[in-house]
């Protein structure tokens, strides 16, 4: 373990990381997706005013994306009754899929960049990065309860 790493004992002397941790693993990672669109966002809204500029997003991320490790496979659910609801996997067909839009207006320059359309992602993209911190900065000092230090 390199200096400045935080660890975590255990009663057999093992350590591990804290950045090892799948929880805080994924956390890491989605605050690192939200940090790369905030600039992808910010890229659209200062090229509003370009001649056939065209928005761009990133693609959303997957939950399980940064936490997946070789040999876990994920759990499906199962219906066990005929009266239970038969539902799909999230993101697939489920009617809250983000797609790609085609913007909500056209230039006549060929700039299709809404202001209004790219301001309303950056509140949802800082919302959501807001979310993430606090849910990592909670989980650290529920560690160190538990260890111990306060």
């Amino acid at each position: 373990m390199g200096p400045g790493r935080a660890a975590l004992t255990f009663m057999e002397g093992e350590t591990m990381a804290i950045s090892d941790l799948p929880m805080l693993g994924m956390l890491k990672t989605k605050m690192r997706w939200y940090q790369a669109r905030q600039g992808v966002l910010a890229n659209n809204v200062a090229n509003a005013d370009t001649p056939n500029f065209r928005p761009s997003d990133l693609k959303p991320m997957e939950a399980s994306q940064g936490v997946r490790k070789p040999g876990i496979t994920p759990v499906a659910t199962m219906r066990t009754n005929a009266a239970h609801l038969s539902g799909r996997p999230m993101g697939q067909g489920s009617g809250f899929e983000k797609g790609e839009t085609k913007g909500w207006e056209t230039t006549p320059a060929g700039n299709s960049v809404v202001l209004e359309e790219q301001m309303i992602k950056v509140s949802s993209n800082q919302f959501d990065f807001q979310m993430a911190t606090s849910l990592y900065s909670r989980s650290l000092g529920l560690l160190r309860t538990a260890v111990g230090r306060s």
